[in-house]
């Protein structure tokens, strides 16, 4: 079971590496989260963790964004949000992604389960009262 827990912003990059730790040999994370509860945030500072030198971005209306490590490996970044069908995803080829052995990173995977990978790693982000946040998982679909 993983559990880390984020204070405040100022420990998102601590809180990235103890997550990349927790994850393992994991290549396809997930992030389910209310709106605003910092799945983009999250994701960009894995990105640092994982050595992505540039400027990570949500792809909320590209669906997907490529970057690349300081090494050369690539790290999927999608966004799931705004679509209104999965066959938008059969339509840029999710399958060549998903079953990749690169890095997939997903926010709002909900909008598509029956299209994720077996071998996913579903976590939650859980805004508390107080404003710091909660990623535990995995989450059972």
């Amino acid at each position: 079971m993983i559990r880390i827990d984020i204070p405040s912003i100022r420990e998102i990059d601590s809180a990235a590496e103890e997550l990349l730790l927790a994850i393992g040999t994991h290549t396809k994370i997930a992030f389910s989260g209310e709106m605003g509860a910092g799945k983009t945030t999250l994701i960009q500072a894995l990105c640092r963790a994982l050595g992505v030198e540039d400027v990570v971005n949500s792809p909320t209306f590209a669906l997907i964004n490529e970057y690349f490590t300081r090494s050369g490996a690539s790290v999927y970044h999608f966004d799931l949000y705004r679509i209104d069908d999965i066959t938008e995803l059969y339509d840029f080829g999710y399958e060549d992604y998903f079953y990749s052995d690169q890095v997939c990173l997903i926010e709002w995977p909900e909008k598509a389960m029956e299209l994720m990978p077996e071998d996913l790693l579903l976590l939650e982000i859980h805004v508390n009262d107080d404003g710091s946040r909660t990623v535990s998982g995995p989450v059972k679909r």
